[in-house]
């Protein structure tokens, strides 16, 4: 997703809760103290991103694993001050506490951004390092236009790892234990039916 500063209409900068309520409804995002307003995503985008909102919500429903968020909903993190506002966000059941109506006051337990040529740079710079600093579990980055995905993990040392997703490539997140995604259909037109995939993954 793009981000475009607005220093104009916000010279100073405001409190989380803030922007929790003069930017209610909006897609946006607070970065120690300034608001970025995310710019319309493509079609192409739109398509990935509602694909793996469908796909996560289902399997954690039918599992009872915990519960998917988009925007614009954030994700409150720390040690930088930051409301983020990812493509989607997964909660485990465990963690569902830090779901404060408002936004989640912590990290989640699998993030996972749709990128473009806008985002490239900010998705695997600035918000890679946060995500990890913050104790963001499994981070995974999709590029339809260039059709490739990366998967990341912490480590014991709680610095992200790159996952192998194989040959052919599927992503496996340890939050939804059981699920499976192959690469392929998110580059395919027209993508999966639901129905298939839950056929896949032997859910009916």
């Amino acid at each position: 997703m793009a981000t475009q500063a607005i220093p104009e209409a916000l010279p100073d900068t405001i409190s989380f809760e803030e922007f929790l309520t003069s930017f209610d409804g909006v897609h946006a995002e607070w970065v120690d103290g300034r608001v970025y307003v995310m710019s319309p995503n493509t079609d192409r985008h739109s398509q990935v991103a509602r694909f793996l909102i469908t796909l996560l919500q289902t399997y954690a429903e039918e599992k009872g694993l915990g519960e998917v968020f988009v925007p614009a909903f954030a994700m409150r993190l720390s040690p930088k001050p930051s409301g983020r506002e990812p493509d989607l966000f997964f909660v485990s059941r465990e963690h569902l506490d830090r779901n404060r109506g408002s936004h989640l006051d912590g990290p989640a337990d699998l993030v996972i951004e749709v990128i473009s040529a806008s985002t490239r740079v900010v998705d695997r710079g600035e918000k890679f390092f946060e995500y990890e600093q913050a104790g963001v579990p499994e981070y995974w980055l999709i590029d339809p236009e260039r059709k490739k995905v990366e998967a990341y993990r912490l480590g014991e040392d709680g610095t992200y790892e790159p996952v192998q997703t194989g040959d052919p490539p599927v992503l496996r997140s340890h939050s939804l234990p059981g699920m499976w995604i192959a690469v392929e259909w998110l580059w395919q037109q027209p993508m999966p039916r639901v129905t298939s995939v839950q056929r896949e993954w032997g859910l009916i």
